[in-house]
């Protein structure tokens, strides 16, 4: 197709008033400096399928510097592939230079095993919508005229509710091997079937993840599990081969639990249901659970051999959380804000055994107990642990300081009765 499709509004129905009116302002001021300017990808693509854009992101033929002389509040970001974003105080829109195919000059070297390198190498709108990655990421919308552009087929793609790779599949994945985890975003987000030539190759390459930076897949991972989609997200992830090569650890004990009591499976659906719920009712979500969730199984069973090696139990969970991680950031990098929280998260989980009103008063208090409390109750929804305390830690946080001491000394009284009697059997078999 060298020529686009002009899908005129009273076809498509895209309201502009549905789009973000700084977005609008950045279209129109482009366009009157005599600059093409487009919505381009997910926005378009997400009105088309009605849902609220999160990302407006525009396309135009003028140059990062141009962009900036034309908007000065820019700033110009990138190497591998230089953006402009432009700034509305602390908010700002991502506006890209149409991309052309690599030459083989610097601006668009491409590596070894096919991965894009630099990728600033400037062209057409035409030649743009060919460089994109998926056809409904490559419909442009046009403010001026109100019309859809579709150069590759896109329209007929989402119409059939199909993500289909633009170009061929596997040279398109080498050159950017994220593309695999974006394929499965959005058919797990946007409930698409991927089309058959583009899924194929995903079993086959998902190993060119390992070439991919950590940092940048702790981003790609975030939008995977944070979409409000977590639990079919993860189902694809293991279908596909991918999970493996980034939750290496957690693949390894998901298999192993299916030999086993499959309380891990458990915790980890409970965990994913739960933030696809709290994603969609809006309230906020943190990575620091993510990892906490993945990693469980590898750092509790950790603890245990620490343990046993004589070492006392927090130091046994730190020193396993160590391990973890080590292992974790080969993969995915974790910025140290989040790994904090996780290790507290899981240092945390040896305090809910004590009971007594000093200790309950103090731990109540801890800015990190409510994330592990929750984390708590996933294990004893699971059935790693007994749902008892769950149950007792949800009904003290309801009570009033008389009566969260009255159920201390209620429950410090069974223990004593418990060892009581224990010690009265060991008596009586002596």
């Amino acid at each position: 197709m060298s020529q686009a499709t002009r899908i005129p509004s009273s076809e498509h129905g895209i309201n502009p008033r549905e789009i973000d009116k700084k977005a609008r302002s950045i279209l129109t001021s482009l366009a009157k400096a005599g600059y093409e300017a487009y919505l381009v990808g997910g926005g378009v693509r997400d009105l088309l399928l009605g849902y609220s854009p999160k990302d407006f992101d525009i396309a135009t033929s003028a140059t990062p510097e141009q962009i900036k002389d034309v908007l000065p509040s820019t700033r110009i970001i990138g190497r591998r592939f230089r953006l402009a974003h432009v700034h509305f105080g602390r908010e700002y829109f991502e506006v890209a230079t149409f991309r052309a195919p690599h030459d083989d000059s610097g601006k668009g070297q491409v590596g070894d095993h096919g991965r894009i390198i630099n990728d600033n190498v400037y062209g057409t709108v035409l030649e743009d919508a060919y460089r994109r990655d998926f056809s409904i990421n490559a419909l442009f919308y046009d403010l001026n005229t109100g019309e859809v552009l579709d150069f590759v087929g896109g329209m007929d793609d989402l119409k059939k509710l199909q993500l289909r790779m633009i170009g061929d599949p596997v040279v398109r994945y080498r050159e950017d091997p994220v593309r695999m985890i974006r394929a499965v975003r959005f058919s797990a987000k946007l409930n698409l079937t991927i089309e058959p030539a583009s899924e194929a190759p995903i079993h086959e390459l998902s190993s060119l993840l390992s070439n991919i930076a950590p940092a940048r897949l702790f981003d790609e991972v975030l939008k995977l599990f944070h979409g409000g989609m977590a639990v079919k997200t993860l189902e694809l992830l293991r279908s596909y081969r991918l999970l493996e090569h980034l939750f290496p650890q957690a693949e390894k004990s998901l298999i192993e639990d299916a030999q086993g009591d499959g309380s891990y499976t458990r915790l980890v659906q409970a965990a994913l249901n739960n933030t696809d719920k709290r994603i969609r009712s809006g309230k906020p979500v943190t990575p620091a659970f993510l990892f906490a969730v993945m990693l469980w199984k590898q750092v509790k069973e950790g603890s245990e051999m620490y343990r046993e090696l004589g070492n006392p139990e927090l130091q046994s969970v730190h020193l396993a959380a160590t391990d973890a991680f080590a292992e974790q950031v080969k993969c995915i990098s974790v910025p140290r804000r989040f790994s904090n929280m996780t290790r507290e998260i899981w240092t945390m989980q040896g305090r809910f055994q004590f009971k007594n009103t000093r200790r309950v008063l103090s731990f109540l208090e801890h800015r990190r107990f409510r994330a592990a409390y929750d984390f708590m109750c996933l294990r004893a929804k699971s059935g790693e642990i007994i749902s008892d305390d769950c149950e007792w830690w949800t009904l003290i946080q309801e009570v009033d300081d008389q009566e969260k001491d009255a159920m201390c000394k209620a429950f410090s009284n069974i223990s004593k009765k418990g060892r009581g009697n224990r010690t009265g059997r060991r008596n009586k078999r002596n």
